[in-house]
């Protein structure tokens, strides 16, 4: 499935600059924001008139948030609109060879592609990264629809040497409450790839809000949800051969980060790790090897 570019997503950073932005601009920004289609469709001469604002306050919005005028953001919001694929995943079945032994052609090449898209992963982004996981106070973990296992994967790792200082987003009620606890200090780590879902996003923009650090471990950098990351953790999804993206590179990035913090942890970490390791056993939680 192809990639879609940063500017596929104006009304995101729209929404995020807001803040930052003076009192008339925040007024003609939240005004776009809620008619979007009107704002594609009508002269800036009209949608001024309808605002109440100057027409040229139009083009100063646009320039703020990083367009050269009024008429590249118009298209952006016009690209935006374009309708989602109604089948992301049984598209990517089309145009595969058929006939005799086509499942084991199938799986040499997906093997191969899995193998090139780990080479691509990058050892100093995650290396970064886990030294803001070391240094926060709490990790919260948000993987949503597909890209929950990662998450559960990297949430059970961590907490073996974090016990008490990481949650799992939406793990206990919905998201929505855990996204109002999110606090500065912290580190949230979001997971996901095209096609992205809402909460993923939701999650980066309350992340964004609280002023935590955000870790985006995610198929591109123009991710609705990696936009404005602290560390953008790229693997590849869609390279990979087979109706579904790949998430082998997510897995390996989740893996490396944990080992890397724990690392980082130092003599702390091994305590707290053998101390779980101790109450695992002490409760039989595994199959003895005598037995």
């Amino acid at each position: 499935m192809p990639e879609r570019p940063l500017k596929s997503s104006p009304l995101n950073q729209l929404c995020s600059a807001l803040p930052s932005l003076p009192m008339r601009l925040q007024q003609v920004g939240r005004f776009v924001a809620a008619n979007d289609y009107d704002a594609t469709t009508r002269s800036m001469r009209e949608l001024a008139s309808v605002a109440g604002a100057d027409p040229a306050s139009f083009t100063r919005l646009a320039k703020a948030i990083g367009y050269s005028g009024w008429d590249e953001l118009r298209a952006a919001l016009t690209e935006a609109r374009r309708p989602e694929p109604a089948a992301p995943f049984s598209g990517r079945a089309r145009d595969r060879r058929r006939g005799r032994h086509a499942e084991v052609a199938l799986i040499a090449d997906k093997l191969e592609a899995e193998a090139a898209g780990l080479s691509r992963i990058s050892p100093g982004a995650v290396a970064a990264a886990a030294r803001t996981l070391r240094s926060a106070r709490r990790i919260w973990i948000a993987g949503f629809r597909s890209c929950r296992g990662v998450a559960e994967l990297l949430n059970y790792e961590l907490r073996l040497f974090r016990p008490g200082d990481v949650q799992f987003v939406g793990g206990a009620w919905p998201e929505d409450l855990d996204f109002g606890a999110f606090r500065s200090g912290e580190a949230v780590v979001v997971i996901g790839f095209a096609p992205y879902s809402r909460a993923s996003v939701l999650s980066a923009r309350a992340a964004h809000r609280a002023k935590a650090s955000l870790i985006a471990i995610a198929d591109s950098v123009s991710a609705p949800m990696a936009e404005g990351a602290d560390h953008a953790l790229l693997f590849e999804a869609a390279a990979s051969p087979g109706f579904f993206p790949s998430l082998t590179g997510a897995l390996a990035i989740a893996h490396s980060l944990a080992a890397a913090t724990f690392v980082l942890g130092g003599a702390a970490a091994k305590k707290r790790l053998e101390a779980t390791e101790a109450r695992l056993a002490a409760t039989a939680q595994y199959v003895s090897e005598k037995g």
